[in-house]
């Protein structure tokens, strides 16, 4: 998921080792250490983590980050090591976002363990930065979807904690109000925002810079994710065959439309975070729509408490509600320098007995074939696509054009003004770069 929260940095690892040195830097050396037993206690094993620190109501329980925290717990027990927290997350628009932070650190070799976005992923494990995890003990049960995801250049490079599927998160009541059935089709969905709109509801789309590319993952890929066809036009795409722009224009044409017709505010959205924008309004029952991943259905902190009925569904494609599956995932620094005790860290924390205490705490959907988890009833309609095989790839390691990162930066030029024909001239670009 893309990181949707205000800059919080932990740095006790720095202040500590600062806060040590002031009495040696006060007093001076002394002609002999008196503490011998600490100079031969041995030295303590210290992993660094580098991850987003999710912003939260301070009376609010952080489910998702629980969840995390038990499966390093569980990693420093079984291994004898401390896993150190590193974090950061954009304040604004303005700010570097947590992908470039975290490309920058990876890339200087700064930390040992890394959760990263599939753009990060994809782009970090085509330049060998990023260890080969296959030889993981954890990775044996790992589910085919996340293989496909993460495996570049045939090297595992990350293994997620969970599967993250998006979908529309809407206001059932509101639906039932106007008489509106849940939609399952484009034009569906454009009929109930009309609806919506007419009956004062000025804005029926709550949207931000990072999630609108889900609406044209689901119409673009539909087919080729479940027509049975896959790999022949997956082919396709990266021998030049075929044209990404092809796949991609319904979609950038919908959200033309949403956009022309009033239904999603494209300033608004352009300058954005996830969820702290539209969460207001969507609580209030002011807006009737957004779209969010699984887990914000779970957690305070997003959507997991409203005073009326919600339910999560899939975006609107020509195979009717279809949610859109990315993966994020850990990852360790090819050449970091405690490599060997981050993977043994990672292989804990994705080992089943982790995961199925994660899921159980977060009540996700799992990357173990192992692990399975009932969901909230509010993400059953999400979950039945899912368990029928109806799905899309936001994020696939086979595509020689990276999706997920791609895709929403082509959208914000789309809320930016570019046409939808500016916009599918980008995606040429890219995949004639690919090709040479």
């Amino acid at each position: 998921m893309k990181q949707h929260v205000t800059r919080e940095i932990r740095r006790w690892v720095a202040v500590c080792l600062a806060a040590a040195a002031l009495p040696l830097a006060a007093c001076g050396a002394p002609e002999k250490s008196k503490n011998l037993i600490s100079q031969e206690k041995e030295e303590e094993r210290i992993v660094n983590l580098f991850s987003p620190m999710e912003k939260t109501d301070p009376d609010a329980e952080n489910v998702a980050r629980s969840a995390s925290d038990l499966t390093v717990a569980m990693a420093e027990e079984a291994l004898g090591v401390s896993v150190a927290y590193i974090t950061y997350t954009a304040e604004d628009h303005r700010d570097k976002t947590y992908d470039d932070v975290a490309l920058d650190r990876a890339r200087s070799n700064m930390d040992d363990l890394y959760l990263l976005n599939p753009d990060a992923i994809l782009a970090l494990g085509a330049e060998g930065r990023l260890m080969d995890l296959s030889g993981l003990e954890s990775a044996k049960n790992l589910r085919e979807i996340i293989l496909t995801a993460n495996t570049v250049d045939g090297k595992l490079v990350a293994i997620p904690q969970e599967v993250v599927a998006y979908g529309l998160f809407v206001n059932k009541d509101l639906f039932d109000q106007y008489g509106l059935s849940l939609p399952e089709t484009p034009e569906e969905f454009l009929e109930c925002c009309r609806v919506f709109q007419e009956n004062g509801i000025e804005t029926p789309i709550g949207a931000n810079r990072w999630w609108l590319e889900t609406f044209v993952f689901a119409q673009a890929y539909a087919d080729l994710y479940n027509g049975g066809n896959t790999e022949a036009e997956i082919s396709a795409l990266n021998s030049g065959e075929a044209r990404y722009s092809d796949y991609m224009r319904p979609g950038f044409a919908f959200l033309r439309t949403l956009i022309d017709c009033g239904y999603i505010d494209a300033e608004k959205a352009l300058v954005s975070e996830a969820i702290e924008a539209e969460r207001p309004d969507f609580l209030a029952g002011k807006t009737p729509i957004v779209m969010a991943y699984w887990g914000a259905a779970n957690t305070e902190t997003a959507y997991g408490k409203t005073d009326f009925e919600m339910q999560v569904i899939g975006f609107p494609s020509s195979r009717g509600q279809i949610p859109v599956l990315s993966m994020t995932g850990i990852a360790v620094g090819a050449e970091a320098e405690h490599r060997e005790d981050a993977a043994g860290v990672l292989d804990v924390m994705t080992s089943d007995a982790a995961l199925q205490l994660y899921a159980e705490t977060n009540r996700v959907i799992s990357p173990s074939k192992n692990v399975k988890v009932d969901c909230v009833p509010v993400l059953r309609p999400l979950n039945k696509r899912i368990e029928e095989g109806v799905y899309v790839l936001g994020s696939n390691a086979g595509m020689k054009v990276e999706q997920w990162g791609n895709t929403c930066l082509i959208v914000r030029d789309l809320l930016g003004g570019a046409s939808v024909e500016e916009c599918m001239a980008a995606f040429d670009a890219l995949q004639d770069a690919s090709l040479s």
